[in-house]
């Protein structure tokens, strides 16, 4: 918990001593669960499309998931480049595990809704962000609601706003 506070200290202070610029579209890492690969790409100046997937191994298992987000992006106070943003998005979840004496496997379709931050660095190409992704799980993987979702996001700038 205390490395998640850390975290947050470092995403806010830095938001303090830089500027920022808009983007077209960005590529990165989302630090969440799982941590995946994360593509942003902005159809208009407000509303963004953003695809992410990963991968990840917890001993004698494993879970893929896949998702797609539609967010809407609103200026955040007088503070450049901070942005606040909302949506909902789909996806898929997979997962197995192994312990020796027990097993399963399943998958799941999910629906997510999306609350979040972003701050994009003036002088360098790069944009952060991080939300919270309550998310319904339809299927064997996640089972129910979970309000547990959410990701810290690295991203560097491949195009720029025109």
């Amino acid at each position: 918990m205390k490395n998640l506070y850390l975290v947050v200290i470092i995403f806010f202070g830095g938001m303090i001593s830089a500027q920022a610029q808009d983007y077209d579209s960005a590529i990165g890492l989302r630090l969440g669960f799982p941590t995946s690969i994360t593509y942003k790409k902005f159809i208009t100046e407000t509303n963004a499309f953003e695809v992410y997937g990963g991968i990840r191994g917890e001993g004698t298992g494993t879970s893929i998931r896949a998702n797609a987000a539609y967010l809407i992006h609103t200026e955040l106070g007088d503070t450049e480049g901070l942005k606040w943003y909302y949506g909902g998005g789909a996806g898929v979840a997979f997962y197995s595990f192994d312990a020796g004496f027990v097993g399963d496997s399943g998958s799941s379709i999910t629906a997510s809704g999306y609350i979040g931050l972003e701050y994009t660095l003036d002088d360098i190409p790069l944009t952060f962000s991080i939300d919270w992704t309550p998310t319904i799980f339809i299927g064997g993987f996640g089972r129910g609601f979970g309000t547990d979702n959410g990701a810290l996001a690295v991203r560097y700038i491949l195009a720029g706003d025109d």
